[in-house]
């Protein structure tokens, strides 16, 4: 088993660190992961992109031109990404600011309204974590206790408090997720 991902969107929405935890959980149940990230100079507010591959095997290289998700948080990473999604993919996908959305008919979608729900709980930090809840519902990739070890790992002791609010939101996420084209 091996999964290609590309997660994308603006500085500021927890893209690298979703890729991050992501690749923690995964590493918890010894697996081979790698983790690239992308970002233009400006951070907060620029464009942001982190590819994870997790794999039973070992990994030849980080660098991918095809992916088999894409995670994809605005339209510019829509632009960019959704024809890189190898046909039998999956694309999930924040219905908030996307003007034009997927057009594929060779690929799985789901969309999970995020923004939306981060702010109707008033925890938009949590935004990306209700992301994850959402794919790893659609993609059982981890273990849920591996997600909490790798939230652990990746986020710094003095947001360790924050973890209680990231599991709900990764619940939460794993309840509003909607399937929009299943193959």
């Amino acid at each position: 088993m091996t999964e290609e991902i590309i997660i994308a969107g603006f500085g500021g929405q927890g893209v690298l660190s979703m890729g991050k935890i992501l690749a923690y959980s995964a590493m918890m149940q010894d697996k081979e992961v790698s983790w690239m990230p992308s970002y233009g100079p400006e951070m907060r507010g620029g464009t942001a992109n982190v590819t994870v591959i997790i794999s039973d095997e070992r990994i030849s290289s980080p660098i991918l031109s095809t992916f088999d998700t894409g995670i994809i948080l605005n339209q510019q990473s829509m632009d960019k990404f959704e024809n890189e999604i190898k046909p039998g993919g999956l694309m999930l996908y924040d219905g908030n600011g996307i003007r034009r959305h997927p057009e594929r008919k060779d690929i799985n979608i789901y969309r999970v309204d995020a923004t939306d729900e981060a702010s109707k709980i008033g925890m938009a930090k949590v935004f990306n974590m209700i992301v994850l809840g959402a794919y790893l519902k659609v993609k059982d990739l981890v273990h849920m206790d591996d997600v909490v070890l790798g939230l652990k790992k990746s986020l710094p002791k003095r947001y360790h408090h924050m973890i209680p609010d990231n599991e709900k939101a990764i619940h939460r996420g794993l309840e509003i997720v909607q399937e929009i084209q299943k193959l």
